[in-house]
């Protein structure tokens, strides 16, 4: 235990045992003993002004964040307005890609390659050498057609003569016709004279025959001349009876004559028709060879493949060597001076969109950023082109937000534009307000 001990100026001192908390005389003074008791308010004092230092600073910290924290917040909200009030601006979308013409080349006769004159990625202009093919076969064709177009020629050169002699050769078988004609009536109109006349001497020997048998009766004339009476009455009417058969005779022949002149005028045109008909073949037998061999100069020319437009050559196949058919892809060239972009929005996206719209379009590839115009919609949404259309009549319909392709145009003389190639992911973003 702790003893209380009096020094010789007769102040009380605290003792340990241990010698533990001793002032320089060896002992501790006791708390609320003379300088114990005046030292403690002091002791308080100084705690809570070193606490109050302490304490500052950090509420100045925590004063300080809450200002930059309501500063930033007030920043996003004022942000996020300003996105919210410019994007209502514009439509854009993330399914967009470059677009262009690809050309297939193809060879348009049969061959053999003899020379390639491209390669994959080189560029080209149009009526370049691509390809060539042997031309043995096709100038064997080109003689073959020159040979028909001369044979062709000949024949046409013999029929043409005839159409004119034909014409020829009926108008005078006309005129002959009319000719016979002509005489058979007159052969008809002189029998039919003779039968005028012997009709009037059958008439007058017939009245002189009468007169001879009441002669003859009454013993006025002799027998002989009764009988020379008959007798020329018998001869009269037997004239009548040759001119009736004359004139049937003349009649049956200006008939006949009539029905040749009529077959003759008949016949006549029709064998000019089938003249000029023969002609008309030959003529079409000579524009089919000399067809045949314009064809046979477009082959031979064919024998070398070109380029039809201007681009960028790519997926080359055909080597030297190679046999070729008409209508084999040899290559394929990308026009890339005419390229656009196809942005597929969304259904929701196109209410406000027009052609004549302003668009931003930027490349994924390149990192730049293009001007252009809407140009034209699409016939139907990208899912009815596909090649397993969605049929919603189906009992399982779950509508789905279509996508409708827009073609977007480029505007020409943009640096950079050389660079663009078909299948690039573009970003497109149109002004509908």
């Amino acid at each position: 235990m702790a003893e209380q001990q009096a020094d010789s100026h007769g102040q009380r001192h605290l003792t340990s045992p241990q010698g533990n908390g001793k002032s320089a005389d060896g002992a501790v003074p006791l708390l609320g003993w003379d300088g114990g008791a005046n030292d403690a308010p002091a002791n308080k004092k100084e705690d809570s002004q070193s606490t109050a230092a302490r304490e500052q600073p950090g509420a100045a910290k925590k004063s300080r964040k809450r200002v930059f924290i309501f500063a930033g917040l007030a920043l996003a909200l004022i942000a996020a307005l300003a996105w919210f009030l410019h994007s209502r601006h514009f439509e854009e979308t993330d399914d967009a890609q470059i677009d262009g013409n690809l050309s297939a080349v193809s060879s348009r006769v049969v061959g053999t390659v003899t020379a390639v004159h491209v390669e994959d990625n080189q560029t080209v202009k149009a009526g370049d050498l691509l390809v060539e093919l042997d031309k043995s076969d096709l100038d064997v064709a080109l003689a073959q057609a020159v040979a028909q177009v001369a044979l062709a020629e000949a024949q046409l050169q013999a029929e043409s003569p005839n159409v004119s002699m034909t014409q020829t050769s009926n108008r005078a078988s006309v005129a002959s016709a009319d000719d016979d004609i002509a005489n058979a009536r007159a052969e008809l109109e002189a029998a039919q004279r003779e039968l005028d006349s012997a009709e009037a001497s059958n008439r007058f020997a017939q009245q002189q025959r009468a007169r001879s048998a009441t002669l003859i009766a009454s013993h006025t004339i002799a027998q002989a001349e009764f009988d020379r009476s008959s007798s020329s009455a018998d001869a009269a009417a037997a004239a009548v009876a040759a001119a009736k058969k004359r004139i049937d005779q003349r009649r049956a022949r200006l008939s006949s004559t009539e029905t040749r002149a009529g077959e003759t005028r008949a016949n006549g045109p029709r064998q000019l028709v089938a003249r000029e008909a023969g002609i008309k073949v030959r003529q079409a037998n000579l524009d089919l060879a000399r067809a045949q061999l314009k064809q046979a100069e477009l082959n031979l020319g064919y024998a070398r493949v070109t380029a039809p437009v201007a681009g960028v050559a790519g997926k080359r196949t055909v080597n030297v060597g190679d046999r070729v058919s008409p209508g084999q892809q040899l290559l394929t060239i990308t026009q890339t001076g005419q390229l656009w972009v196809t942005a597929n929005f969304r259904e929701t996206q196109i209410e406000s969109m027009q052609p004549g719209q302003k668009a931003e379009v930027h490349v994924d590839a390149i990192s730049l950023d293009y001007q252009g115009t809407v140009e034209s919609f699409a016939g139907a949404t990208g899912s009815r082109y596909s090649l397993l259309p969605p049929e919603n009549a189906s009992g399982n319909y779950v509508k789905v937000v279509q996508r409708l392709p827009v073609r977007i145009r480029l505007e020409p003389g943009q640096p950079g534009l050389e660079r663009l190639r078909p299948g690039l992911s573009a970003e497109p973003q149109v002004r509908v307000r």
